[in-house]
């Protein structure tokens, strides 16, 4: 049961003036969504390690689908926020990590391939870091190579978990997505190295 909470003043004010008061929205459903997402983490990750490999595919699946609905209603019924945009990527990468490097503890994925990813990304998250501490504020996509990268990932643990846990005998098509993944982590690692290399040279040319 939710006590009731008087509004403040700023609060009625602002449904006075026919807006929404700050906390509601960023306290909205795709937030909510997105924060279910990453609560799911640590579920995931109990699972592989008790070998319930089916129920952690259907995890990662009810994960995916959360990641499309949570932005299309962001996008749909204008509910975006900076939470939803700082939140989103968290959950996807802590799930995605998670999972492989669980998978990896497990023994069900190659630990160089754990490492390369594990790796690719703090490069990225370090990286971004330093060229927002040193340069001027800047928003940065990603790039074409990462979301190959991110999709062939997600398809690896994907099929990985569902051999394991639905009885899909198929090592041919496991031995291909690692070398996809491998390959793509190491190209997606290396175009951000050069990103941001490019960056910092151009800002150091600019002082």
């Amino acid at each position: 049961m939710v006590p009731e909470i008087t509004p403040g003043p700023e609060i009625s004010a602002t449904r006075a003036a026919g807006r929404r008061p700050a906390w509601s929205m960023q306290l909205s459903l795709p937030n909510l969504i997105t924060l279910a997402r990453l609560l799911s983490v640590p579920l995931a990750i109990w699972l592989i390690l008790h070998d319930r490999y089916g129920t952690a595919f259907w995890i990662l699946i009810a994960a995916g689908l959360s990641d499309g609905l949570d932005g299309y209603i962001a996008k749909r019924f204008d509910r975006r926020t900076r939470l939803g945009a700082l939140l989103d990527p968290i959950a996807d990468k802590a799930l995605l990590v998670g999972v492989y490097v669980t998978l990896g503890i497990a023994g069900q994925l190659p630990h160089w391939l754990v490492i390369l990813v594990v790796l690719r990304d703090v490069l990225i998250l370090g990286g971004f870091a330093l060229i927002q501490a040193t340069t001027a504020p800047q928003r940065l996509g990603p790039l074409f190579v990462s979301k190959v990268n991110t999709s062939v990932q997600i398809a690896l643990v994907g099929f990985v978990l569902a051999r394991l846990g639905l009885g899909i005998d198929e090592d041919t098509v496991t031995g291909i997505l690692i070398a996809a993944a491998a390959v793509t982590t190491v190209l997606s690692g290396l175009s951000y190295l050069v990103r941001w290399t490019l960056i910092l040279t151009r800002s150091g040319q600019a002082w």
